[in-house]
């Protein structure tokens, strides 16, 4: 692929955007044509307070109107990420189908990132300024990033190639994503790391398949963690070296990646009907016996998981240095990466469940925070 005249459109694309643009080939488009800027809802500020508060509502906190899903949080707590279709999230009226936005939990305003639909749930850097997600574009994939302040936008052109599976890092400077060549698919996909100060690329992982690669970039942009899902293998790779260790399950395994910690010092896998989470530094696991995974806090301390079986809550958070649990919804409910704040003091997930905040009528799913503190 050639890259010298679109790393060259890139830098200029970041110039006006003051973002990274995930993308491969990226083509700018002027914001204005890309869309419009959100609408900002307004509202009273939520109460921070321990317990559990329904974060995708209208401007005047009344319920949204149809289903909510696929959230992430900042480590701070501050700013979220969803999807929805619900058509009353903002003062303007978006076409049907899955919008993205993002909620400022400290203003209790919402905004929606673009007009398209999302492929994959969205991600949302670590400073909350800025928004990723692949869309259809004709035969294969781009990812749009926005800058979350202004709505302004930059959308990725991969000609023959489909890029998707975007991962952020902390300033929204690195980005870790798959690309796929779609005129030769038995060629695989590549695992690519893009630094868009500099507007260059890197190669993390050439895989011979099509099988979900999964990346995951440290808030720092020094670690990508990865799987072969073809081989049922984790790796994790460091940026300054260049270099890949792993499989970090062993030779005897095989693992399904969750997710890399934000401080890139833990990669949680399952394996099994286990849960590991492996030290970088170490390079030993901590089991967590007949659980599901689910995220973990940037410090790599807290875990969010699921049982294995029907009984019990539906979500709860373990410490892992002191092996307790905390229950984070006991009704049927649904998390993603990146779901829990910094010492595991928010989560975010979704529910269709009616008794988890007062006057729950509409019969969707919602999204809502576990407040610890």
């Amino acid at each position: 692929m050639s890259k010298s005249t679109n790393l060259r459109t890139t830098r200029r694309v970041r110039a006006v955007l003051g973002a990274a643009v995930a993308a491969c080939a990226a083509t700018a488009l002027l914001p204005a044509a890309a869309s419009a800027e959100p609408t900002p809802a307004t509202g009273h500020a939520a109460a921070r307070e321990t317990g559990v508060e329904r974060v995708s509502v209208a401007p005047d906190g009344t319920q949204a109107d149809d289903n909510s899903t696929g959230a992430s949080i900042t480590p701070d707590g501050l700013h979220l990420v969803f999807s929805s279709s619900a058509q009353n999230l903002t003062p303007d009226t978006p076409a049907a189908g899955d919008r993205v936005y993002v909620r400022d939990q400290h203003t209790s305003q919402t905004k929606r990132m673009g007009s398209l639909t999302p492929l994959q749930p969205p991600v949302i850097s670590g400073d909350g300024k800025y928004v990723a997600y692949p869309v259809q574009w004709f035969n294969d994939a781009r990812i749009r990033q926005y800058q979350v302040s202004t709505g302004n936008t930059a959308s990725l052109n991969c000609s023959a190639y489909s890029c998707n599976q975007p991962s952020l890092n902390a300033d929204g400077r690195y980005t870790a994503y798959a690309i796929r060549n779609l005129r030769q698919p038995s060629s695989g996909h590549r695992v690519e790391f893009q630094d868009w100060n500099t507007g260059t690329t890197q190669t993390v992982a050439t895989l011979p398949h099509a099988q979900p690669s999964r990346p995951s970039i440290s808030g720092d942009g020094s670690r990508v963690a990865y799987q072969d899902g073809q081989a049922q293998d984790v790796f994790v790779w460091d940026r300054a070296g260049a270099t890949t260790s792993g499989p970090v399950e062993g030779p005897s395994k095989a693992a399904t990646i969750v997710q890399l910690s934000d401080d890139g010092s833990k990669v949680v896998y399952l394996s099994g009907s286990d849960t590991y989470v492996h030290d970088v530094s170490s390079g030993t696991a901590q089991l967590v016996p007949n659980v599901r995974g689910v995220a973990i806090d940037p410090t790599g301390r807290y875990l969010l998981h699921a049982p294995r079986d029907t009984t019990g809550p539906s979500l709860s958070l373990r410490d892992l240095q002191t092996g307790t649990d905390e229950i984070v919804s006991n009704q049927p409910a649904s998390a993603g990466t990146d779901a829990v704040s910094t010492d595991g003091r928010s989560v975010v997930f979704h529910s269709t469940a009616d008794d988890l905040v007062p006057g729950d009528t509409n019969g969707k799913s919602d999204v809502f925070v576990r407040h610890f503190d």
